[in-house]
C-alpha cells in the first residue's frame, strides 16, 4: 500500500507514474460506480420507492400543504429534509458495503496489491460513494417534483451542502467498513449511529419547536447543518446560521479524510 514513484510494468521497464497514480485511481473509482450501477434497482430506484413513502405518511399524517411550518408548506419544508437523508445514507452503504464485503469474501487483496497509495484508495472510495449519493438526491428530487413544489433559493448553497453531506457520510462508511469485521458489526454503525442521527437531525419537523435542551443537542448533530443548508438551498427557510453550518460540515469532512487517510496507510483491519 506504500506509495512509489516507480513500478516494473512487464517487459517495458519502470514505468514513472508520477507523484498521483491517475489511471490507478480511476480504474478503481469506475469499478466503484459500476459495482452500484449494475445493481441500480436496489442502490438508486429503491431508495427513491422508501422516501416517497415517508414523504406520502408524513403529509397526509401531518397535514401536507395545509400546515404551514417557517410560513412555508409542510411538504416544500419536508421535501429537501427527504433528499438529503436519502442521499447520506446510500453514501455511506455505499462505502461501508463495499469494503466490507470485500474483505469477508477475501478479495480486498485485489485493492490492496495495485500500486495505489492510501490517498488514492481514499480518493477513489470517496468520489464513488458520493457519485452514488448524488445520484440518489436527482432521482429523489426528481420524483418529488409531481408532489411538491422543489425551487432553487441558492443554488451554491444547496450544490455545497449536499456535496458535503455525501462526503461526510462517505467518509464515515470507509470508517465503518474498516473497523467492522462481520455484518452485526456494520449493522451496529447503521442501526445506532447513521439512522438516529439522521432522524433528529429536523428532517421532519423544525429545531425551532424544541425544548432549549434538545435545541441545542441538534446544533451538535452534523446531520442538521447538512439538512438545514440544504434546506436553505431550496426553501431559503434555516433553522441555523447556514455560514456556521458551511463552516462546521468542511471542519468535520477534513477531520475525517485525515482519519480516514491514517488508517488506510496503516492498513487498519485490511491485512490478515
Amino acid at each position: 500500500m506504500q506509495p512509489s514513484a516507480t513500478r516494473q510494468h512487464h517487459d517495458h521497464g519502470p514505468r514513472d507514474y508520477g507523484l498521483v497514480n491517475w489511471i490507478g485511481l480511476w480504474t478503481l473509482y469506475v469499478k466503484e460506480v459500476q459495482r452500484f450501477i449494475k445493481v441500480i434497482t436496489q442502490t438508486v430506484l429503491a431508495p427513491v420507492v422508501t422516501t416517497l413513502l415517508f414523504f406520502a405518511v408524513f403529509a397526509l399524517a401531518l397535514g401536507g400543504a395545509v400546515r404551514q411550518v417557517g410560513g412555508m408548506p409542510f411538504i416544500e419544508f419536508l421535501a429537501p429534509g427527504l433528499i438529503m437523508m436519502a442521499t447520506t445514507q446510500n453514501a455511506f452503504a455505499n462505502t461501508s458495503s463495499s469494503i466490507m464485503i470485500s474483505k469477508v469474501q477475501g478479495n480486498i487483496v485485489d485493492v490492496l496489491m495495485p500500486p495505489l497509495s492510501a490517498g488514492e484508495l481514499l480518493v477513489a472510495y470517496a468520489m464513488a460513494g458520493v457519485t452514488r449519493g448524488l445520484m440518489v438526491a436527482l432521482a429523489v428530487g426528481l420524483s418529488m417534483l409531481p408532489f411538491a413544489e422543489i425551487r432553487v433559493h441558492d443554488g451554491l448553497a444547496a450544490l455545497y451542502f449536499v456535496f458535503a453531506g455525501s462526503l461526510i457520510l462517505s467518509l464515515i462508511g470507509i470508517v465503518a467498513g474498516l473497523w467492522s469485521q462481520k455484518f452485526d458489526h456494520m449493522a451496529a454503525v447503521t442501526n445506532f449511529v447513521v439512522t438516529p442521527l439522521a432522524f433528529l437531525s429536523g428532517t421532519f419537523y423544525s429545531v425551532q419547536q424544541l425544548p432549549p435542551f434538545w435545541y441545542a443537542a441538534a446544533h451538535a448533530n452534523p446531520f442538521f447543518f447538512m439538512i438545514d443548508g440544504f434546506r436553505y438551498g431550496l426553501t431559503g427557510h434555516t433553522d441555523g446560521d447556514v455560514l456556521i453550518g458551511a463552516v462546521a460540515l468542511g471542519g468535520v469532512a477534513l477531520a475525517l479524510w485525515v482519519l480516514c487517510h491514517l488508517l488506510l496507510k496503516r492498513g487498519y483491519r485490511l491485512r490478515p
